[in-house]
């Protein structure tokens, strides 16, 4: 018989508090936390939900309030029948002060120290209101740019480069996570959520884990470890990495990405057998100018096995990264993370048409990027295009 464990649902102490935002902060999981302090996991979001998984700031009492100890000499005064005058003698604070402090908290007979403490600790919560809660224009242009996929790194790039001498327009892309993720602040509406990356309901460490995959053997592969060293400082465009997507039903995308401008192309197959993924290839290289396609970076995956016939058609280069090694196509890793906000996992990739993913294809390339100094990728490659032709 399975022994059930039994977690405490007391509240959760200060200490108790301070180690479970360090552990978030390291990336430790629901589960993982709830284990180490000895709560469930549905503790631990309870506790980390309300601030949207943001460590509140620590809170500290202002020098003019009346500290605990005061507030329990106000009491003792009360209790031995001294007037509030000698009460706030004894304090060394004005009459007006101890008058106040025992009107608000149940007046001569019911003021209690304790009490007393926790509801001007409560009160004390004036949260400051935040930029986008001054500035109604500047949050409509935050919400419009949500609604079309950008990240709020790209909605707060595009506002400085936009608007570069009127700081009134400016945001930082922190300042819009938090006013998702902390609901409680009031300004921009839960929904825009959905048009985040992550469909998160609360902010990840980013050290938070990931898994990696395993990749098959290639025939007559040449290692990354032979690319030109041109091809890695990125100064010289025509150099891409590849990759595919992949849904039920053998249902897959090719995705593309050169790596001087991050510009993408997405290309729809039927099947993922090397013959048809080649072939699409082939198709793509030729809607470009030859100078704007000299190699082409790819994983271990069997779909690239025909690289050879790829090259003798192209006469593209063709690098195969290192078996478990995604970082090396860094461009390609962090463009099908941004698909899947428009193909999420488990969705049959069959049913989107060529045209769909062109359209998808030309909002990623119209999206500013920080790594270009949020110029867009259809900017930095249209520059491209010129110089070539």
């Amino acid at each position: 018989m399975t022994m059930r464990r039994e977690y405490r649902r007391t509240k959760v102490s200060a200490a108790e508090s301070a180690e479970l935002w360090e552990r978030w902060k390291k990336g430790e999981g629901l589960h993982a936390i709830g284990q180490a302090l000895g709560r469930g996991h549905t503790s631990i979001a309870a506790h980390v939900r309300p601030s949207g998984g943001i460590r509140p700031p620590a809170r500290r009492r202002s020098m003019r309030a009346l500290t605990m100890v005061e507030r329990e000499e106000i009491s003792r005064g009360i209790v031995g029948g001294l007037s509030i005058r000698a009460i706030a003698r004894a304090l060394n604070r004005s009459a007006s002060t101890v008058s106040r402090e025992i009107r608000r908290n149940g007046g001569l007979r019911r003021y209690r120290a304790e009490a007393a403490e926790k509801l001007a600790w409560k009160r004390a919560l004036r949260p400051k209101l935040c930029k986008l809660a001054i500035c109604g224009q500047l949050r409509q242009a935050v919400a419009t740019k949500l609604k079309r996929n950008w990240s709020p790194e790209q909605i707060a790039g595009w506002l400085k480069r936009t608007h570069p001498a009127n700081e009134a327009r400016h945001v930082s892309h922190e300042t819009i996570y938090r006013s998702l993720y902390v609901q409680a602040r009031g300004v921009l509406k839960q929904e825009l959520m959905a048009y985040l990356r992550s469909q998160r309901l609360f902010r990840r460490s980013r050290h938070a884990t990931k898994k990696g995959g395993v990749h098959g053997q290639i025939v007559n592969a040449v290692s990354i470890s032979e690319r030109p060293a041109s091809v890695e400082d990125r100064a010289v465009p025509g150099h891409w990495e590849g990759d595919l997507i992949c849904g039920p039903n053998n249902s897959n995308i090719v995705t593309l990405v050169e790596r001087h401008s991050r510009y993408v192309m997405l290309a729809r197959i039927s099947s993922r057998d090397s013959r048809t993924v080649v072939n699409t290839l082939i198709k793509q290289v030729r809607k470009l100018p030859d100078e704007l396609y000299k190699s082409l970076t790819w994983d271990r995956g069997s779909e690239l096995a025909e690289h050879q016939r790829f090259t003798m058609a192209t006469d593209v280069d063709v690098y195969f990264c290192d078996p478990r090694s995604p970082w090396q196509r860094g461009s390609n890793e962090n463009t099908n993370r941004l698909l899947r906000q428009y193909f999420p996992k488990g969705t049959d990739l069959s049913s989107f048409s060529q045209a769909h993913l062109n359209k998808v294809a030309r909002q990623l390339n119209e999206r500013p990027r920080k790594t270009l100094d949020f110029q867009s990728p259809a900017e930095r490659f249209s520059e491209c295009v010129a110089s070539t032709g």
